[in-house]
């Protein structure tokens, strides 16, 4: 028996990997079919239930809490946010409350927390209609998005500056059966990220990444350090912190996107959990602190939160495989390439978005296909999308884990048709 015990509401091996060793017991509360097997080494025992049912994860775990009281309830996942919270709350427990997994979820809940604290105030409203969203355009008076109050994974996101367009994107969502849609002033500029970790309500930025999207927003490739983020980072670490004081975060992982316009970065969306993409695995390759392991044991108190945040040692990339959408026929890898290789076997599908990436933790380049002649290659509208596979890469710094990433890239080769 550990010291302490914690519950993991869904997620990946990678953070609670070494739980056993460092005194924890983890009890995995996951969907069945839906987990790597190998994750079942570090825990405790695992329960199946609902990952977005709240009231479900407090019935499966509370008689379990009754015999032996969890020391925390936490998430890695989005779908599992909410539902996290409220078993938080029930618990009595420190960490993410409902309360910010909500505020953090719904954009417009996100604007309003924001504008109360008199941290900014970017131009947004909730539309039911046409008429509405064609009046926020004219007030605003400029370009504007439409997009899902609770949207993820960059899904169902409209550009709009005319009339026609706004009834065009208005029509659009209704059909994917959002009808109330938020529309928010268009923040031009690059995209960058923030990973930050809180402990009693202190929060310490390390990671700041950049991205490659198509015009969809879908983001094809995350690199850490950015480059681009450098001349703010002064304003991005305080606009971090009063973006996660103004939401409640006290305790965790966050990661924050914001846009670098030409008056300043401005607030994009945040979320109280670890990053996805491989950000904690590329924040560890390029600035030295693990995501993955703090996300147990800082809470816990077994490590410490470091006073300041740190200096890159290098750089890292994460590039996804976007081969043209269509069937495969085949699909070749130079036999020279520099980097250790890994496939999901014909006839398998990957258990999770990206596998295999705590495995590869020690390679300075590697690659993962998860595609197989005979499977399709969805178009890119979606960050789920990016399911063919990817690259991973270290350099010196951004730049050269990039290059090194497009270079590995060029010998693999998918034939469509």
């Amino acid at each position: 028996m550990g010291k302490y015990r914690v519950a993991v509401i869904g997620g990946m091996p990678a953070p609670i990997h070494g739980a056993k060793e460092l005194g924890i017991d983890v009890v995995l509360v996951h969907e069945e079919g839906k987990y790597e097997q190998s994750i079942l080494q570090h825990t405790e025992r695992v329960v199946h239930a609902p990952l977005a049912d709240g009231p479900a994860i407090h019935a499966a775990l509370s008689p379990l809490h009754a015999e032996r009281p969890f020391d925390r309830v936490m998430t890695t996942t989005e779908v599992a946010a909410i539902s996290s919270g409220y078993v938080v709350d029930q618990f009595g427990l420190p960490g993410v409350t409902e309360f910010t997994a909500r505020a953090l979820k719904d954009k417009a809940l996100t604007r309003e927390c924001l504008a109360k604290a008199g941290v900014e105030n970017v131009r947004y409203e909730v539309v039911s209609s046409v008429d509405e969203a064609v009046a926020f355009l004219e007030q605003v008076g400029g370009k504007i998005v439409l997009k899902p109050l609770d949207g993820a994974a960059s899904l169902h996101i409209k550009e709009v500056e005319t009339p026609a367009q706004v009834a065009e994107a208005m029509a659009e969502l209704a059909a994917a059966g959002i009808t109330s849609p938020m529309a928010e002033e268009f923040l031009s500029g690059p995209v960058v990220s923030v990973d930050s970790f809180s402990f009693e309500g202190r929060h310490l930025t390390i990671g700041y990444s950049e991205y490659r999207m198509n015009d969809r927003f879908v983001e094809w490739e995350v690199s850490t350090p950015s480059r681009v983020a450098v001349p703010y980072l002064a304003e991005l670490r305080e606009l971090t912190a009063k973006l996660l004081d103004a939401v409640g975060v006290t305790e965790g992982p966050s990661h924050s996107e914001f846009v670098l316009t030409p008056d300043g970065p401005r607030v994009l969306e945040s979320h109280a959990r670890l990053a996805g993409s491989g950000a904690p695995e590329l924040v560890r390759r390029a600035f030295g602190l693990d995501l993955n392991r703090m996300f147990l044991t800082v809470p816990l108190g077994i490590d410490e939160l470091p006073l300041e945040s740190p200096a890159p040692i290098g750089g890292a990339v994460a590039l996804f495989l976007t081969p043209d959408p269509g069937p495969i026929k085949s699909i070749t890898v130079h036999e020279d390439i520099p980097a250790k290789v890994l496939r999901i076997p014909p006839g398998e599908q990957a258990p999770v978005f990206m596998p295999y990436l705590f495995e590869l933790g020690a390679e300075d380049t590697a690659v993962v296909i998860t595609k197989n002649p005979g499977d399709e290659v969805a178009p890119l509208l979606t960050v789920a999308d990016c399911s063919n596979g990817y690259i991973l890469a270290s350099g010196t710094d951004a730049l050269d884990a990039i290059a090194k990433a497009e270079a590995i890239n060029a010998q693999i080769e998918f034939a469509i048709g």
